[in-house]
């Protein structure tokens, strides 16, 4: 096997795909599986066992490798990618608006349908567990019943619970502070956070110090609901990324990026072209495929988009390339000589 990066895709005896892979170096990572098996996972091992062959893709470089895995495993879904799944994959909120009482739920693959609002992406799942268990207590809507039921649970005796399990009255006020939450998270308005203000404000004049701590540890909570990761927040910057990555003395490979798209990506060679023709190149290439591009900003990055989002801004912060955040304006006649300057900057900064 190569040493160089790529893709391996571990079959079955049937030719099934079990698991889609990535690796800088290939040869060195498949042979993991079949070395020090003590360390390895229940999951791992119980994976090795089915393997009967495999398959690779050699790419130039490891981000090239990245991006293919990551949509061979969208399109293939293979079995063992979802059971090996990171824990650390990003958390949504689905609320359930199909019953009576609609319900709070947290998943890392949420399903959509036309009954369900989803929120998100969040990194901490704890958090997001600990903000909507602060706006239960806070509102008292933390009902042990998950349909009317005419008689009350536990929680209504606790004061933990509005009532809504008894039906009346309190469904009206229940679906009132859901459809708060919705518009809060949906950042249409910021009642909810207004109203447990207003509540931490009435128990610390009341001097009860203990319960205006409560409010406003639970506001904190929520307030986090709406902090977007770095990742998300560039992203939705839209920004046309040119960036270089060097594969030897001589040769490099470009890309350009589009929030979680590549446009375009090239290997060039210094030996047989100047730097000023390679210029030319990308800067051509450049224009034609930014110019036309959609630069609407802020667009919420979709859970199609977050595995892509991850991977490009993490590479753009790696030692393994050098990045340009292009302006429009240097899409111009104008302002290609701006353009020619940073670009020799980031072949100057591999030397």
């Amino acid at each position: 096997m190569p040493l160089s990066p790529g893709v391996y895709l571990m079959k079955d005896s049937k030719g099934q795909i079990l698991y889609v892979g990535k690796a800088k170096s290939l040869k060195k990572r498949v042979q993991s599986y079949f070395q020090n098996s003590k360390g390895h996972s229940p999951k791992v091992k119980k994976l090795v066992t089915h393997l009967k062959d495999f398959d690779i893709i050699l790419t130039d470089t490891e981000f090239d490798a990245l991006m293919l895995e990551c949509h061979l495993i969208k399109e293939i879904k293979p079995m063992y990618n979802r059971m090996m799944k990171s824990p650390q994959s990003f958390t949504y909120l689905i609320i359930n608006l199909a019953k009576k009482i609609p319900s709070f739920e947290i998943s890392y693959e949420p399903i959509e349908n036309e009954n369900s609002l989803i929120f998100g992406p969040f990194t901490s799942r704890s958090t997001v567990e600990r903000a909507m268990n602060g706006i239960k207590e806070c509102f008292k809507i933390n009902c042990g019943h998950s349909t009317v039921k005419n008689s009350a649970c536990l929680n209504y005796s606790l004061g933990l619970c509005n009532g809504v399990c008894l039906g009346g009255p309190a469904i009206d006020e229940y679906n009132s502070i859901i459809q708060k939450v919705i518009h809060f998270l949906g950042r249409k308005d910021n009642r909810l956070l207004e109203e447990m203000e207003s509540k931490m404000l009435a128990a610390s004049e009341q001097f009860d110090f203990e319960a205006a701590a409560k409010y406003r540890d639970w506001i904190e909570l929520v307030k986090s609901l709406l902090n977007k990761e770095k990742v998300i927040e560039f992203t939705e910057q839209n920004h046309n990324l040119v960036t270089l990555e060097q594969i030897d003395d001589k040769t490099y490979k470009y890309f350009l990026i589009k929030r979680t798209q590549i446009l375009h990506c090239e290997m060039i060679h210094l030996e047989n072209n100047s730097l000023e023709s390679l210029n030319e190149q990308i800067i051509s290439n450049a224009i034609s495929h930014f110019k036309n591009t959609n630069d609407e900003l802020n667009k919420d990055v979709s859970r199609d988009e977050i595995d892509e989002a991850q991977i490009i801004y993490s590479y753009l912060n790696s030692t393994n390339c050098q990045h340009l955040i292009l302006p429009k304006s240097w899409l111009s006649a104008n302002n290609r000589l701006k353009f020619t300057k940073e670009l020799n900057k980031l072949f100057g900064s591999f030397k």
